[in-house]
């Protein structure tokens, strides 16, 4: 029994993409993937070992071959010293009860563009208070906002579908605006112009009824992939919280463009929701034309989500 679970973990991890995605099915096995190596691989070695099952042990062979090919990569530290700009990103929540707190815990990290999401209007107040110091540039577009030491320009919320049906034509344009999620803004660096897009896709639900809904993410994924492609600059930075990670299909729009600052730069893999125990990372820092030096995790604060980022060259 342990063996043919063994041969099973393995060729559910080598043949992840293959699994239908009825009722989110694939999209949810992938946002957990790493687990299945490190929480059942050692599970299973302990039923082989007791069961004193050489076959069993044998067997193992190949989902841990396969989960070290997938994610082997990850175990290694891969950044390095320098960079010529640092970008962080964070979700900062909509209940978040000390957002001054927050925003002084990001202005000290040294970033020198911070976006956030998840903004309140009342929220927004005191992260401008706070940040106004550290920060002279910033733009907010509904929900989600660009701080920057640098000079802004080009400001503008992005369309990713946040709305739709037969509706969402209808909507008044300020309303809009307030319930906006994702927007790009020019950053003025000393090594020519970078474009930053700052998004927060929709919310993925586990339902009893329904399995893994994903719909309005898999959709915002799909507009916003469509932005990315028809983005001039061709040195960009994506943050934000994407509901979802890298490994997960909805996003190959977006990792057939760009690459994750993590898996170039980073030091294990990166976690970060949920904030007190993350199991997955679904805030994300993803460039293109520029190099990424190192990245990380930044200390929780009181948000749900733990900010990331990442320091990049030219």
């Amino acid at each position: 029994m342990p063996a043919a679970a063994a041969l099973l973990l393995g060729l559910l991890m080598l043949l992840h993409a293959e699994i239908p995605n009825t009722g989110g099915l694939g999209s949810l096995v992938e946002s957990v993937l790493p687990w299945f190596g490190l929480l059942l691989v050692p599970l299973l070695l302990a039923g082989a070992l007791w069961r004193r099952s050489a076959v069993a042990v044998l067997a193992l062979l190949l989902p841990v071959i396969v989960w070290l090919n997938l994610f082997g990569g990850l175990l290694t530290d891969k950044s390095h010293a320098g960079g010529d700009l640092i970008v962080a990103s964070h979700n900062v929540g909509a209940d978040n009860p000390d957002p001054s707190g927050t925003a002084r815990d990001l202005a000290a990290s040294g970033a020198d563009v911070l976006a956030l999401e998840e903004l309140t209007p009342q929220a927004t107040v005191a992260y401008e208070k706070a940040l106004a110091t550290t920060y002279r540039y910033h733009t907010v577009q509904g929900t989600v906002g660009l701080w920057s030491k640098l000079p802004l320009s080009d400001a503008r919320p992005v369309g990713i579908e946040t709305d739709a049906g037969p509706l969402a034509a209808t909507k008044p344009a300020a309303a809009t605006l307030a319930d906006n999620r994702a927007l790009r803004a020019t950053v003025a660096t000393d090594r020519g112009p970078l474009a930053v897009y700052v998004a927060h896709l929709g919310s993925v639900r586990l339902l009893p009824r329904t399995g893994f809904w994903t719909e309005s993410r898999d959709r915002n994924a799909k507009a916003l992939a469509k932005a990315v492609a028809a983005e001039p600059n061709k040195r960009m930075v994506l943050l934000g919280d994407l509901n979802g990670t890298t490994d997960d299909r909805a996003f190959a729009g977006l990792t057939a463009q760009l690459d994750s600052a993590q898996t170039e730069a980073g030091d294990g893999f990166g976690f970060t929701w949920p904030a007190k125990f993350p199991i997955a990372r679904i805030d994300q820092i993803l460039v293109r034309g520029v190099r990424p030096e190192s990245s990380w995790v930044l200390p929780a604060t009181d948000s749900d989500h733990r900010p990331v980022a990442a320091a990049v060259s030219w």
